[in-house]
């Protein structure tokens, strides 16, 4: 299914199903609380657009561009976003109450550098090759995520949740961690890049 966003400039309470729209530009246009279902955005521009309590389920967003965009407490679910640098999108200085929420997605080759992220929800996802150097990752929920490459340098991870992810490698030297919660096998690489040897 195709459709022409760029005929309207709001869209409220409506439900997207098996739309195609890649690789081509939305400018201005705002959603509020508008559901995705099984849409495709690959390698699309989205410029100063707003999304409002939006759900994507099942959707495609590989390599999407969020120039100057915002997204203000959007669910992904089982979706792909890989490639997306969040960085360019509009953050706003308050954002209470602006939790993303990720669940099932692949995030692969992500940046979210310097970003302030806190409580955000990262569940269950295949998060490898993501940047979060300099982000404030506080309470974060990691549950059952897949980090391998991922890097972390300069981190808030201050009450993080990492009891449940995978594959990290974290220096707990290079960030703050305090009050993160860890389990094992996974926490013995926060102790080899402390330089500790394990024996039995």
């Amino acid at each position: 299914m195709t459709v022409d966003f760029g005929a309207e400039n709001y869209y409220a309470d409506q439900t997207f199903k098996g739309i195609t729209w890649e690789r081509s530009q939305l400018v201005s246009v705002e959603f509020d609380e508008c559901t995705f279902i099984d849409c495709s955005f690959v390698e699309s521009q989205f410029v100063n657009c707003k999304f409002s309590e939006c759900t994507f389920q099942r959707c495609d967003l590989t390599m999407a561009q969020l120039t100057g965009s915002l997204f203000a407490s959007p669910v992904f679910e089982e979706s792909k976003l890989v490639g997306i640098d969040w960085t360019l999108a509009a953050w706003p200085p308050l954002r209470l109450q602006n939790t993303l929420r990720f669940s099932r997605c692949a995030m692969g080759h992500s940046t979210f550098i310097g970003l302030k992220l806190s409580r955000m929800q990262l569940t269950d996802c295949t998060a490898a090759n993501v940047d979060f150097r300099e982000a404030d990752l506080s309470k974060v929920d990691f549950s059952g995520t897949d980090l391998s490459a991922s890097m972390f340098h300069h981190t808030e991870l201050a009450g993080a949740d990492l009891s449940r992810a995978r594959n990290y490698q974290i220096r707990p030297a290079d960030n703050n961690l305090k009050g993160a919660k860890f389990s094992l096998p996974e926490a013995i690489t926060l102790l080899q890049n402390l330089g500790i040897k394990l024996v039995d």
